[in-house]
């Protein structure tokens, strides 16, 4: 036995006892209530890069991610309103998604504040697919927007999800000479469709 091996066993023999978690305080609201709106959630979303689009008519949301990406060769969908080329139940190793092009996901809140949107291992299925696809389309209930990252916290979806995330707009750096680069490090665009779950 490593003395790796050791330690991590002596700790799993003695956790720590449970502590349920602190109360989340009520914090006064930087914006008003009235700011929940889906059309404040785009502006702030399309400030930090993020795009929205309208579902194509007659078609419904089915047929979004070829609509926005016909050159797509792989997408995989983690929600059953978008068919993928890939079933997300047939990835057994992170590594399988290194070749997606589009990945589709269902939020469950967005925030008005920020232009973020949450997404939950319930969401994803599989964590990775938000960061190794090359382009993220995610489905928003445009009912679904809260004011505030302190109303998200307060929501059901993030309180009670082990994995959270809230992504706004595409991965970005401006580290080299001051340029702004999307997808330097993870998705190259991040597209909200506003649709009621189907």
């Amino acid at each position: 036995m490593t003395a790796r091996d050791d330690i991590l066993a002596r700790v799993r023999r003695s956790p720590p006892a449970a502590r349920p978690l602190p109360a989340m305080p009520a914090f006064a609201a930087p914006v008003a209530p009235a700011a929940a709106s889906f059309d404040d959630f785009a502006a702030a979303l399309q400030r930090m890069g993020g795009k929205v689009a309208e579902p194509p008519p007659g078609s419904g949301v089915a047929a979004i991610a070829r609509q926005l990406f016909p050159e797509a060769q792989v997408i995989v969908s983690a929600t059953a309103e978008v068919a993928g080329d890939r079933a997300l139940a047939d990835i057994h190793h992170v590594r399988e998604l290194d070749d997606v092009d589009v990945g589709v996901v269902r939020a469950p809140l967005g925030v008005a504040e920020t232009g973020s949107v949450l997404l939950t291992e319930r969401e994803l299925g599989v964590e990775a697919l938000g960061f190794l696809a090359q382009h993220l389309v995610v489905l928003l209930d445009p009912a679904r927007i809260v004011a505030t990252l302190h109303d998200a916290y307060l929501d059901a979806a993030f309180r009670d999800a082990r994995y959270t995330i809230l992504m706004t707009g595409p991965s970005a750096t401006a580290d080299i000479e001051g340029v702004l680069i999307h997808g330097a490090q993870g998705i190259r665009s991040l597209t909200v469709v506003p649709c009621v779950a189907g």
